[in-house]
């Protein structure tokens, strides 16, 4: 059988493969239209095996957001190299993946994330990552995701998709100042990378971890006992204010706290009182 330029365009669109792997394809199965999309799968779970072990050290981060801003997901997916991570089809796995997850929920996905794809109702989700590895000729992978749902849920992309946070604020509603107050603090976590909401979440191991620090340092100083302790509370207070978001100096207003900017959004809103409940951030390739 020929294989017309018409139908190597036909098999391309059907499945995005190059040109070149689509006219082998077609060569290979002698034109018959579906073994050689079976072709073409085949060949993308070889380069997926192959590649299988390699690390995936860049990506992207996206975020999806509810209309009614009280459910949202956070989701990673990793490839290889930067140059892939800026190409169309890595850029629709993202997207896709995005929607399918946030679509069904995580409830319903479970970790793995292998149901069908609700945008390619014909394959499952490993297929089409699957295929995407055949596309690029890199490993590509779902690496994580989170998924909120809560009084008001805010994302924030940073850096090109490099960087980005999901945050959950309570008692505000979503009213316009609390939605912007919400995205304020998505920003500052991005920015900040703090460890906790608050310091009750700090766990009691990394506090005994970095008083043992601060104990050791004072105690070179040759201090008496009774200052030594007094400079590593001063210490662990310095801590908490560099790791704990509430009480970070608020990055749009220096003057404030995280704590005190709440109370003053609160405030606006009729003394109400705003809380941050959780946040998730994620940054490629940490």
């Amino acid at each position: 059988m020929e294989i017309t330029a018409e139908l190597v365009k036909t098999l391309r669109n059907k499945t995005d493969a190059g040109m070149m792997d689509c006219k082998k394809a077609l060569k290979e199965t002698g034109g018959d239209l579906e073994a050689a999309v079976a072709y073409l799968r085949q060949k993308g779970l070889a380069v997926a095996s192959k590649r299988a072990d390699r690390a995936t050290s860049e990506g992207a981060v996206w975020a999806s957001i509810a209309p009614d801003q009280k459910s949202g997901l956070l989701l990673e997916v990793n490839c290889e190299t930067d140059f892939v991570a800026k190409t169309p089809a890595f850029v629709e796995l993202g997207v896709r993946l995005t929607e399918h997850v946030a679509a069904c929920g995580q409830k319903d996905c479970g970790g793995e994330v292998v149901q069908h794809c609700r945008h390619l109702p014909e394959q499952t989700v490993t297929d089409y990552v699957t295929d995407v590895i055949a596309k690029t000729g890199e490993k590509c992978q779902l690496r994580h995701f989170t998924c909120y749902s809560g009084d008001l849920v805010a994302a924030y992309i940073h850096h090109g998709g490099k960087i980005g946070v999901m945050l959950e604020l309570s008692g505000g509603g979503t009213a316009p100042e609390a939605v912007a107050a919400a995205k304020d603090l998505a920003m500052q976590v991005a920015a900040t990378i703090p460890a906790a909401v608050g310091r009750e979440e700090i766990s009691p191991e990394l506090i005994a971890k970095e008083k043992a620090i601060y104990e050791a340092a004072a105690k070179d100083s040759g201090k008496p006992a009774q200052i030594i302790e007094k400079m590593v509370i001063g210490r662990l207070e310095k801590f908490y204010k560099e790791v704990c978001l509430v009480e970070q100096t608020f990055v749009k207003n220096p003057d404030i706290t995280v704590s005190q900017f709440l109370k003053e959004v609160g405030g606006k809103l009729g003394g109400k009182d705003l809380k941050v409940k959780r946040f998730t951030r994620y940054q490629v390739g940490a």
